[in-house]
């Protein structure tokens, strides 16, 4: 069957749109966080073992990518394995991913934007969480939106440069800072550990959130003008590409400020940027590399969360609406207009209630990558003839790791845990966005079977 999609991506484009969408802006607004809670050793573990989750997670959709080349992803490989059921599951657990990530890179901008240009916001709205919520913080959250849905809408290409030309601007700022830590650096400052395992295991539940990304690649394999092995290939490379990269951060910022300072630091990153270089510019300089990463992972998640709305809408799972592909851009601009609209109003909720929609969308990502493991051994199984161009080696043992791994994420989410998710805020945004995939699918499932049931006429 003919695409509806163009092949206007090349892998320079896929390589940097995967790299762009795991480093985004986490890695500016959370490493003090990260060395606080963790310390600089205790931070390192906790990326090195999340990393290797990742990696494992990514070698099943690499294989998967290469053999099943079609917009969807990871629903599309659950739903090749398993029943339509798991399959929403699968893609409505991801897109729940996607769209936290979205809705708080709204958030991010206006809040980097203060930095970098103090501003005194007028219009109070009002007050959540004991945060107050300005119309002119809003508007800045907004008008990013705007202009990232409407990117997206004229095309993917367009949308690659910018993804391109941006994360080469956040890899060599980084660098920037890791140089400085080499040179200037106070090798005194890496406390191995704070808060023991418990700091460690802090950290980790983070590395869903921060790596979720690489499997934009699969979302738009469709798209790509390139060998089917090349796409499993670039996929791990984006990988273990941004998984050094936030190693060598830790150590940029872990150098880079006292234990004391990090306990005042707002913005640890731009702060160790200063205090390495001696100028207050340098820390600006980081700043707009923190601004570059909130356009990347942004304009990543648009990209491959209205190709999982396509996909499941295909499937007749959720409104034929999203479905729609226009003309003459050919990108499914329903599907974008939605998404946008989610981070045009995301700022209303001010900066607490984005917090936990994101620490609540770490679910769907490791829920997601379960079922797509599963679904990797099952294929293995059912389907050795499929034809893998991207064929991994010792599959049986990767596919075991990539489902014990991702299990012991989703317990460090329950209750009970040193980082289980926050009650009522948190755990409520999760039982809703699951409560909503409930009624649209039996809904949707309700309209299709009572389609097919209406009684076709005869010509007499």
């Amino acid at each position: 069957m003919k695409s509806e999609f163009n092949k206007s991506m090349s892998i320079v484009d896929v390589l940097f749109l995967a790299i762009g969408a795991m480093l985004g802006w986490g890695w500016v607004v959370l490493s003090g966080e990260w060395v606080s809670t963790a310390g600089f050793v205790g931070s390192i573990i906790a990326f090195l073992i999340g990393g290797f989750l990742v990696i494992v997670i990514g070698l099943t959709y690499a294989e998967l990518a290469a053999a099943i080349p079609e917009t969807g992803g990871g629903f599309v490989f659950v739903k090749k394995a398993f029943s339509p059921g798991i399959a929403f599951i699968s893609g409505w657990s991801v897109l729940f991913g996607y769209v936290s990530v979205i809705t708080f890179e709204a958030v991010a901008l206006p809040t980097v934007i203060d930095y970098v240009i103090p501003f005194q916001h007028q219009g109070l709205l009002w007050n959540i969480a004991g945060w107050d919520v300005y119309l002119t913080w809003v508007l800045i959250g907004s008008v990013g939106s705007i202009i990232l849905t409407s990117l997206n809408y004229f095309g993917v290409k367009p949308a690659a440069i910018i993804q391109t030309v941006f994360t080469i601007f956040i890899v060599g700022v980084g660098l920037l800072l890791v140089f400085g830590a080499g040179f200037n650096g106070n090798f005194n400052n890496l406390q191995p550990f704070e808060n023991g395992v418990g700091g460690t295991m802090s950290v980790l539940m983070m590395i869903p959130f921060l790596f979720v990304g690489f499997d934009v690649i699969p979302q738009i394999a469709e798209e790509v003008k390139a060998p089917a092995k090349k796409i499993g290939g670039i996929l791990i490379f984006s990988i273990i590409a941004s998984v050094i990269f936030y190693l060598l951060i830790v150590f940029g910022v872990s150098t880079g400020l006292s234990p004391q300072a990090l306990t005042t630091s707002s913005l640890a990153t731009a702060d160790a940027m200063v205090n390495l270089f001696g100028h207050s510019g340098f820390g600006i300089l980081l700043v707009l590399g923190g601004v570059a990463g909130i356009i990347t992972s942004w304009n990543a998640f648009i990209i491959g969360g209205s190709r999982i709305l396509y996909a499941m809408a295909k499937n007749k799972m959720i409104p034929q609406w999203f479905a729609y592909i226009h003309p003459k851009f050919k990108t499914p601009t329903h599907g974008i207009l939605f998404l946008g609209v989610l981070a045009f109003v995301a700022p209303l909720l001010g900066r607490p209630a984005l917090q936990w929609i994101v620490n609540a969308g770490g679910i769907g990502v490791v829920l997601g990558y379960l079922l797509v493991a599963i679904s990797f051994l099952k294929l293995r199984k059912t389907q050795p003839e499929l034809e893998r161009p991207y064929r991994i080696k010792n599959g049986k043992a990767v596919g075991i790791i990539a489902i014990v791994l991702s299990v012991l994420f989703l317990i460090i989410y329950l209750p009970g845990m040193p980082s289980s998710l926050a009650w009522p805020s948190e755990w409520l945004i999760v039982l809703v966005w699951y409560f909503i995939a409930f009624v649209l699918y039996f809904t949707q499932k309700r309209n299709v079977v009572s389609s097919e049931q209406v009684p076709i006429q005869e010509d007499r």
